[in-house]
């Protein structure tokens, strides 16, 4: 599988997302869908309910069915990702890491966010779409570019330039299988469901090596290329 071209980096960089070339093939996307419905269905935790008590989304996927570390490390996953953070990548599992069914009954936590506060921390996200995503019901919105504001302590809704930003949230329908790739410092949300069926999806953080990190990180998994320490503290 090619690298990203320069335009297609080039798109990501400046608008903070890029819908990704290749959608996963539909055999493992169906595999992933009944994984995460026989988790869903038996109720293995950690799992998070909504206010009626439905299991809507099932977290710790890197400990679960041997599918989902499948999905996330495909080729069609990792060979774009590394043209945006070079060859040695590192999944984390403390942040993400879950898949999520949202229905109508849960439209009151579609809100705009970022999924990170500052560009030190900054992680790249794939958005996994299990199913296709609408207008119906509920498509990612983005606000393109704002990666590039100032990083917030609290809530994006409280920082000074958040009412410049937060009415140009543009949708993004994406097939099943489809992949979309953000900068987690991007403004962005699940729109609201307004059907009777799911929208379901799975959401995975990625980090390039810390080549300054000589102390293995329990919460981060190697996907790709090698570990590395690149430290001058022995010089």
């Amino acid at each position: 599988m090619p690298s990203l071209t320069m335009r297609q980096i080039q798109l990501f960089r400046n608008n903070g997302f890029l819908c990704l070339p290749d959608p996963l093939p539909e055999e493992i996307v169906e595999n992933l869908k009944t994984a995460i419905m026989e988790d869903i269905d038996r109720a293995i935790e950690p799992i998070v309910r909504n206010k009626d008590g439905r299991a809507v989304r099932i977290s710790a996927l890197m400990d679960r069915a041997p599918i989902f570390r499948e999905a996330v490390t495909h080729p069609y996953a990792l060979d774009p990702l590394e043209s945006l953070l070079g060859p040695n990548i590192e999944i984390l599992t403390n942040r993400h890491n879950h898949a999520t069914l949202r229905t109508a009954e849960d439209n009151k936590g579609a809100y705009l966010h970022r999924d990170v506060r500052q560009w030190t921390r900054n992680i790249y996200t794939i958005i996994f779409y299990l199913e296709e995503t609408t207008l119906e019901n509920g498509c990612t919105r983005i606000v393109p570019g704002s990666h590039h504001f100032p990083g917030v302590s609290t809530s994006i809704h409280d920082a000074d330039w958040a009412s410049d930003v937060l009415g140009q949230a543009l949708p993004v329908p994406m097939p099943a299988g489809g992949m979309l790739a953000i900068d987690s410092m991007v403004v962005h949300g699940a729109g609201e469901n307004h059907t009777d069926d799911t929208r379901m999806s799975m959401t995975v953080g990625y980090h390039s090596v810390d080549e300054l990190m000589d102390i293995p990180n329990p919460k981060r998994l190697l996907v790709r290329g090698e570990g590395l320490y690149n430290g001058n503290d022995t010089k």
